[in-house]
């Protein structure tokens, strides 16, 4: 007899646990955890050097490789410019300008002119002064 005895605290033992845990399983279920917030780090700030765009590239004659650019300010001979785009970036010397196949010496805000660039350049591609 004294078998039967210890299994039956043995019982009485589980079931009590199992009851304990069941309430602890509980209370966690309730308590809701506050999310963790992931700091974000801010992009540093670039100083910009303050260029001025005088026009873009509308088209591109690779043959004679030069290009027609629409202007936003006045361009003249002499004059340094920077071409940038998404695969170009370069700078040269304004060595000839044209209109209309004639040579010109200066170009006024809002015309569209013939340059003579030194590499290929692509359109949407910006023409800045140096």
């Amino acid at each position: 007899m004294p078998l039967k005895k210890k299994t039956i605290k043995k019982k009485a033992a589980k079931k009590a646990m199992k009851k304990t845990i069941k309430k602890i399983s509980a209370k966690k279920s309730v308590v809701k955890k506050k999310p963790i917030k992931k700091s974000v780090k801010k992009p540093v700030a670039v100083k910009k050097i303050k260029e001025n765009i005088i026009g873009k590239i509308t088209h591109y004659f690779p043959h004679v490789r030069a290009a027609v650019i629409k202007l936003k300010h006045p361009l003249a001979v002499g004059d340094t410019v920077r071409i940038k785009g998404h695969t170009t970036d370069f700078t040269q010397k304004v060595v000839s300008l044209q209109i209309d196949r004639t040579t010109i010496s200066e170009a006024k805000k809002g015309q569209e002119i013939g340059l003579l660039v030194d590499s290929r350049v692509r359109q949407h591609d910006v023409v800045i002064k140096v």
